[in-house]
């Protein structure tokens, strides 16, 4: 080869080598990256709507029309900080219908498929916290997260692009500007807000604590290559709620099952999941027929007492109370108000580590008349301190502890456990429960959305449901309307009235009746009435227990004297004496007194004598929807107007001698 050649084969690679070197120290990006992210020094958060198609059955009106729709949404770190436990805000407005989320879970820990018409918030799973990029050199994959998101949503015609009316990163400390929206992709930069003032707090790698209405811990107390010891432990820290025969629920994310419990046990105990399952590929000489369980989705309750010496069940404090906790006010010490359970978790390939620990996710928690609860995800914590069993002083610290915060949340119209009726002296017409208030059958023939008919007082001892008689014979002597298609009853298990008894110069009273029209015995029942126009004047309750609760907004607690803490469930009336027809609820009464001289100007005829808000066992009772109206308003109405009528009357009788 000519050496001429050479030379110029050599010149050539050379300049490759030079080429490549430089090409891998660039700093340059190859694809552009999205507006607004060079600039961006908080949380940059986008939303790009991905696409759809119609779904069946096709329809001529837009509005009804479903469409299959995927769309992604981007949460990514670009501040010098690690951001913890990220949490974003899609405002959806299309009624739109999740089905599913890669890379997060719904923060109320709701199943899919979502209702998310009115937006939802959206939490990382497993990838909760992101780092900053100075923490991992820029590796994107650490900093950022993508949520994939495919649901169904309605309306909107032909090409039209719809997008979510707000996006937000709804984490503590952060605001949002207004998301620029454009072409199918909406994003924003999230700043600190520097108005909030930064707690001084140790520096530490967990989240802080929080409590809420109920607070539960999930603590790992030991742990193994393929399985681990948890406890749960749950608290109730409101003063207004309790619960009675809990069943938890939450979801594994990772293939894991229950091997055993003490201190509570699954309704369902059947390994028949995990043999054909990936578990049973991986665990090929394990006995599934002895598992405590292998749901995804394990129901779990808690043990009768008599469970709570026995060593293989039980043996655990705070355990084995059938599943009640009261609330504080009601417990000289905490032990009424929490509930601990242990089991032994196993894991699958590839959390084949001891330190590869996920907890459960989409925390639930129910029982029988309770408060409804919604439950925050997961959030890591520091290590959960024990004292020491041998009476040391010395402590123990959990390996990994996370912490589930449900708070109490209004129930919606008509979805209530309990109602509440009016009534007063000075009317001779009862206010009963709201139609339909505890729920209707959707083939029900009465009426759902009509208002609930005026009764005479006893009717009340009378189910709802059989009440049509007294209302009809009491619309025709008080020349009240009776329509032909009857309001629904109110369909509830429990019911109160509040009647004002007697109202004199120097004070007023009230009796509050509780009435059991199902067959479950409450023990240890509680009420509480929120009446902030009457509250300083509370003077004395005289069957039941009573307190007054000044920081829950003027609310009155009362619950049972020893002997009258059982609530009887309804019986037939021919075991009640006296005797009736009818069945006869299990029933608590007490009168209420209450002095006028810490609250100058009450006025008990115009409703400043009913409570606003009334409670029972924790759950919210519903409302009637209206008040008992004074009948001497009405007479002198009357008066008014015969007045004149009358002395002309007289006139010309007079004049007619």
């Amino acid at each position: 080869m000519p050496p001429s050649r050479i030379s110029l084969l050599f010149g050539a690679f050379f300049f490759f080598l030079i080429s490549s070197s430089l090409s891998q120290d660039s700093d340059t990006i190859e694809s552009p990256p999205p507006p607004g992210l060079d600039t961006c020094d908080g949380v940059y958060i986008s939303y790009t709507f991905n696409g759809r198609t119609k779904e069946y059955p096709h329809v001529k009106n837009a509005s009804a029309q479903a469409y299959a729709f995927k769309a992604s949404a981007t949460v990514l770190n670009a501040m010098t900080t690690e951001l913890k436990a990220w949490r974003l805000f899609v405002g959806f407005q299309h009624k739109e219908i999740l089905i599913s989320a890669g890379n997060a879970v719904v923060v109320d820990g709701s199943d899919f498929p979502v209702n998310a018409e009115n937006g939802t918030t959206f939490m990382g799973y497993p990838q909760m916290d992101l780092p900053s990029s100075i923490d991992v050199a820029g590796d994107l994959n650490q900093i950022q997260v993508q949520i994939d998101i495919v649901g169904t949503q309605f309306g909107l015609k032909g090409n039209a692009v719809p997008m979510p009316k707000k996006l937000e990163l709804v984490n503590d400390g952060f605001k949002c500007p207004k998301a620029t929206n454009k072409g199918g992709f909406m994003s924003a930069c999230c700043i600190r807000d520097p108005k909030i003032k930064k707690k001084k707090v140790p520096p530490v790698k967990f989240l802080p604590r929080q409590f809420g209405d109920l607070n539960m811990m999930y603590d790992v107390l030991t742990t193994y290559g393929n399985n681990y010891q948890a406890q749960v432990t749950i608290d109730n820290l409101s003063p207004l709620s309790r619960l009675d025969n809990w069943n938890l629920t939450w979801e594994w994310m990772r293939g894991e099952f229950i091997n055993s419990m003490r201190g509570a046990y699954t309704f369902k105990k059947d390994g028949s999941d995990c043999l054909y399952g990936e578990q049973g590929k991986y665990y090929t000489d394990f006995d599934f027929s002895n598992i405590m369980n292998c749901e995804r989705k394990p129901v779990i309750t808690d043990l009768p007492p008599e469970k709570e010496k026995d060593d293989k069940m039980g043996n655990l404090p705070n355990c084995c109370k059938n599943g009640t906790l009261l609330p504080p006010v009601m417990s000289a010490n905490t032990s009424l108000s929490q509930s601990i359970f242990q089991l032994n978790v196993f894991k699958i390939p590839p959390d084949m580590n001891r330190t590869a620990l996920s907890p459960p996710q989409n925390w639930k928690i129910n029982g029988v008349l309770n408060p409804h609860y919604t439950c925050g995800p997961p959030r890591r914590v520091s290590p959960t301190e024990f004292p020491d069993p041998s009476g040391l002083l010395s402590h123990s610290y959990a390996i990994a502890s996370w912490q589930i915060v449900c708070n109490i949340t209004s129930p919606k119209a008509k979805k209530s456990g309990c109602c509440v009726s009016f009534s007063a002296f000075f009317n001779e017409s009862a206010v009963p429960c709201s139609t339909c208030a505890c729920g209707c059958s959707e083939e029900d023939t009465c009426n759902q959305n009509a208002r609930s008919l005026l009764i005479p007082a006893n009717a009340l001892l009378i189910p709802a449901g059989n009440r049509t008689k007294k209302a009809k014979a009491w619309a025709e002597l008080k020349h009240l309307d009776f329509p032909k298609k009857q309001p629904c009853p109110d369909n509830c298990g429990v019911s109160i009235n509040w009647h004002i008894q007697a109202d004199y110069r120097k004070g007023w009273s009230a009796r509050i009746t509780l009435f059991n029209w199902g067959d479950y015995t409450f023990k240890d029942w509680f009420t509480a009435v929120r009446i902030p126009k009457a509250y300083d004047g509370y003077e004395n309750v005289y069957s039941f227990n009573g307190t007054k609760l000044p920081k829950i907004h003027k609310t009155l607690f009362f619950h049972g004297l020893p002997g009258l803490d059982y609530l009887m469930p309804e019986v037939d009336g021919e075991d009640s004496k006296p005797k009736s027809e009818f069945r006869v609820p299990g029933k608590q009464q007490t009168v209420i007194s209450f002095t006028k001289k810490e609250t100058p100007g009450i006025d008990i005829s115009k409703g400043d004598g009913f409570p606003t808000k009334v409670y029972f066992n924790g759950e919210e009772c519903a409302l009637p929807d209206r008040l008992p109206v004074k009948s001497g308003a009405l007479s002198r109405a009357k008066v008014r107007f015969l007045l004149p009528v009358t002395v002309t009357a007289v006139v010309l009788f007079l004049l007619s001698l």
